[in-house]
């Protein structure tokens, strides 16, 4: 019989709803603890889910020998703080994207990682899903890359609140919240999975009265190559990504769950005019939910002893936010951790 790995999870939002779900299609998951803030919300989340262990206290549950590994999808602002004090206790960390509040907080967290031999990995669910991996084996296809181009612009529920005066999580600076944060990273994690740490960087965007950014436009600049991220979540946006090469382009549908994926060959021209490229389909059908591979790829670590992932590699996590930093120091957004 295949061991479980027992799981506790700190933060009972939606995304621990949609995560579980498909964590539950890994046979090796084993859910044995939620931990909230107050009792009555911690019994809601476990009676929903049927979670037989219930903590207050994340200290209280990582003393209690009821779980392995810690799910954390708590506000971005505790993310460091929570997985620290999880992987001092020996415990492995799967941690919501961003890893972090900024670059500092994510070299702490790899850091303790590494002292204490426990896996840290960032929940970053595309650079995991079937199509990514498809998208990375085809790479050489399109020739010398020669520019990267992703959108991810959803208008926000909580961008009506905000217009009625209610600064809701999603826009609290205070709680290391804002578009690129929450959205804008996945235009950027695939970027520098794929291609490493720009050389340049120049952003724009929009920054609400609260102090949270509520999109933005970067151009940054590589060794032959540019790149350009859009991200919002005060607009909608049904651009698709694209990665252009000197022999060919790469079209995924959507950056932040790539569903079809498609490579188009350069053609030369015919007759004085250019001929229509055809396109070939790489994509393949997912075979399970789409959480479920970030959490089979963590315990697939687990299982092997291993601190990081290949694909979301602690560099990578690094590497992503530093250049958030750079866009949130040139757009003017603070948080509290940068001032630590």
């Amino acid at each position: 019989m295949t061991k479980k790995v027992r799981f506790g999870v700190v933060g009972t939002n939606f995304i621990s709803d949609w995560v579980i779900e498909g964590a539950r299609e890994d046979t090796r998951f084993e859910l044995a603890a939620v931990c909230s803030r107050t009792q009555e919300r911690a019994e809601e989340f476990a009676a929903k889910h049927s979670i037989p262990h219930i903590f207050t206290s994340l200290d209280d549950m990582l003393q209690s020998d009821t779980v392995d590994a810690v799910y954390i999808a708590t506000p971005n602002a505790v993310h460091a703080a929570q997985s620290i004090q999880c992987m001092r206790a020996g415990k492995h960390v799967l941690c919501e994207k961003p890893l972090a509040a900024n670059a500092r907080e994510a070299a702490e967290m790899i850091a303790t990682a590494k002292q204490y031999g426990v896996a840290l990995m960032e929940a970053m669910k595309s650079t995991l899903s079937p199509n990514f991996r498809q998208v990375m084996t085809s790479l050489h296809r399109i020739g010398t890359p020669r520019r990267y181009f992703a959108s991810f612009c959803q208008y926000s529920s909580r961008y009506d609140r905000y217009k009625q005066g209610v600064v809701l999580n999603a826009f609290d600076p205070t709680l290391a919240n804002g578009a690129v944060m929450d959205i804008g990273t996945y235009t950027l994690y695939p970027l520098i999975r794929l291609f490493g740490k720009p050389q340049n960087i120049n952003a724009q965007g929009i920054v609400l009265t609260s102090g949270a950014d509520g999109q933005g436009a970067v151009n940054l600049q590589y060794e032959g190559m540019n790149a350009t991220v859009l991200y919002s979540k005060i607009a909608n946006s049904l651009l698709p990504a694209e990665i252009e090469g000197e022999e060919g382009n790469i079209i995924i549908d959507r950056i932040q769950t790539p569903v079809k994926v498609e490579f188009y060959p350069r053609q030369a021209p015919a007759s004085g005019h250019e001929k229509k490229a055809q396109a070939e389909v790489i994509s393949i059908e997912a075979e399970h939910n789409e959480y479920y591979y970030e959490v089979a790829e963590f315990i697939d670590l687990v299982e092997r002893g291993r601190i990081e992932s290949d694909i979301n590699t602690h560099a990578t996590s690094l590497a992503v936010l530093e250049v958030i930093d750079e866009i949130r120091r040139q757009l003017g957004v603070r948080y509290p951790a940068d001032k630590a």
